[in-house]
């Protein structure tokens, strides 16, 4: 069988007991010919997985097998993706993208809204939350491209947690923590600030309207779809709606984005075999896709 005549493989590991549907379908709906789905993956069982998909084809043909790291517990995926990475050894290996509960594809979509209309560099940013997976995530985006970053959370002290994990990681990064357990405490640390992402649990209401008044940021991004919505008085399928002059994203209007990031990344690991997608990588591709 010559090399073009391989059907393209992904094979999908999952941490959850069922294997997310969305994420079979956006496969499919990204060109993928065969889809290989295991659930309920223990990080012990990965590299016997991982060895299987690689040992079946020839170095030429591997960039038409890869894999993607699912489940909706990021934790869980971070850890298959370093077993999968394990697995590899010298140029046998295969592409690998991580988006466990769509945290990486959801935080690149974020970052690229608020920098449609502001210059990410040197500008203040709030984020809400920030110590989630999709918070985290958002940090370091916006880190990496110079802004000088407010991490907010309910909790001081895991605040300053990960502004301590990502200064270990990214160099040269401007990051505050600061405490948002009641109003003032929120309204403090969005004063002055250009842009806002709040990327809180769902129903959980980070961001009262009188709040965002007083604020004004310049972009308001709500990663919460499930009412109430985190930034009061922005809709869910808000997408650049200016609302008293802030330019306001619910999470449906940054999911069409999301979607777009999501479904060319998969394209894209079967460009080669040597494709790792993380937060970082997904993001740039979002931006080649501006």
């Amino acid at each position: 069988m010559s090399e073009n005549s391989f059907p393209k493989v992904l094979v999908q590991l999952d941490s959850d007991p069922h294997a997310s549907v969305f994420d079979a379908v956006v496969a499919i709906d990204s060109g993928v010919d065969h889809l290989l789905q295991y659930q309920a993956v223990e990080p012990t069982q990965v590299r016997d997985l991982v060895h299987g998909a690689m040992f079946t084809r020839g170095p030429n043909d591997l960039k038409n097998t890869a894999v993607f790291i699912g489940g909706s517990t990021v934790a869980a995926g971070e850890l298959l993706m370093r077993q999968v990475v394990e697995s590899f050894f010298g140029p046998i290996r295969v592409s690998v993208m991580m988006d466990a509960n769509g945290a990486n594809t959801t935080a690149a979509a974020a970052v690229l809204a608020a920098r449609r209309h502001v210059d990410l560099s040197g500008i203040t940013a709030t984020v809400l939350a920030a110590t989630g997976p999709v918070g985290q995530r958002v940090v370091r985006l916006l880190a990496a491209e110079g802004a000088e970053i407010r991490v907010a959370s309910r909790r001081l002290e895991r605040a300053e947690q990960v502004c301590r994990e990502i200064s270990d990681s990214i160099e040269s990064v401007n990051l505050s923590a600061w405490q948002t357990s009641n109003e003032s405490e929120t309204t403090a640390a969005l004063s002055g600030a250009q842009a806002v992402i709040a990327a809180g649990a769902a129903g959980i209401e980070l961001i009262s309207q009188e709040a965002r008044r007083q604020s004004g940021p310049e972009v308001a991004i709500d990663l919460n779809a499930v009412p109430p919505l985190g930034i009061a008085g922005v809709e869910v399928t808000d997408s650049a709606v200016d609302r008293q002059g802030t330019i306001c994203y619910g999470a449906i209007g940054v999911g069409g984005t999301k979607m777009k990031i999501h479904r060319a990344a998969i394209r894209s690991l079967f460009e080669s075999n040597s494709c790792l997608l993380d937060a970082e990588e997904i993001y740039a591709l979002g931006k080649s896709l501006e």
